[in-house]
């Protein structure tokens, strides 16, 4: 599988990563998923301490140490249990950053992680202690790199203005293409790779869309909107293939995207995202086609 570098940094990630949040607590099913991505060619594995209570980070450490030096690890900070365990809190303070980077370490059982993210973030976060408590643990090699996620516009610039970020993981996808209007040129202006999630839109970009269907729609489409463009995304573009691959090669044919983050909770999902993008890549036919058909959304809120 093609490796592609993440921003200005010297990690090379999989154009599909493994979403581990979808991989649950069986260990034994956790691992087969995690086997068959490496023999795809994945190599970039996400995480967070939030999934599962920590236990998820305790999964994937174990199945990914005997490979730890040729795959890139990622997990995301900034979500802070309660001690019922029914609840979390925000907490972006350096002190709670630096505390929570080494369970994670711990779990993880490896001594780095290579993209440490920041899981959120408002305007109103103490920003610069984020970013320092972040260059801390570059310079203590505790952290390779790091970067945030977050659909915030106005949390995004101030990252990319006062930081050394990598990446940003965003919610993508054509039905979804609200960083396409501002987020993704900013990005890729300075050398911040995207790294997206969301891709198939709940499953709506997916084969089964009719079983996904939803009274409420989805963003700014209503219910009647999607039953007349999902049947003709499917014809026009997804005749001969799945629409989750269409979905998944729409994002990566944007320049600023690296690499699209997919869940799996099955060998055969591994399979199929995997190969999806080591088919034929669009034509700018279809993307104008596919503009053609689609909103383009625009972010509404944290202006």
């Amino acid at each position: 599988m093609k490796k592609v570098q993440l921003g200005n940094s010297d990690l090379t990630v999989s154009q599909i990563g493994l979403g581990c949040m979808s991989l649950g607590t069986n260990e034994k099913k956790a691992q087969e998923i995690i086997e068959a991505a490496l023999e795809e060619g994945i190599n970039y594995f996400d995480t967070a301490d939030l999934y599962d209570f920590g236990q998820n980070e305790k999964i994937v450490g174990q199945a990914l140490k005997n490979v730890r030096d040729d795959i890139i690890l990622a997990t995301k900070v900034g979500n802070r249990w309660n001690n019922s365990k029914d609840g979390w809190s925000w907490d972006p303070s350096k002190e709670y950053i630096k505390e929570a980077v080494k369970k994670s370490l711990h779990r993880l059982q490896t001594d780095y992680i290579d993209l440490y993210q920041l899981h959120g973030g408002t305007i109103d976060d103490p920003i610069e202690q984020t970013i320092e408590a972040f260059e801390e643990l570059k310079a203590e090699g505790l952290i390779r790199y790091y970067g945030i996620s977050s659909i915030r516009p106005n949390v995004i610039r101030e990252y990319t203005k006062k930081s050394n970020i990598a990446s940003v993981m965003m919610q993508y996808s054509m039905l979804d293409r609200r960083p396409e209007e501002e987020a993704l040129p900013l990005l890729e202006q300075n050398g911040v790779s995207v790294v997206t999630r969301g891709s198939v839109a709940k499953g709506l970009l997916s084969d089964q869309f009719r079983n996904k269907l939803s009274e409420k729609g989805f963003l700014d489409y209503t219910h009647e909107e999607l039953t007349e463009i999902l049947p003709m995304l499917k014809e026009k573009l997804a005749s001969s293939k799945s629409l989750e691959e269409v979905a998944l090669q729409y994002n990566l044919a944007h320049p600023a995207v690296a690499s699209v983050v997919t869940g799996a909770s099955s060998v055969e999902q591994v399979v199929a995202n995997a190969r999806a993008v080591n088919h034929q890549q669009f034509t700018a036919e279809e993307i104008t086609l596919i503009h053609k058909l689609t909103n383009a959304n625009r972010y509404s809120e944290h202006r």
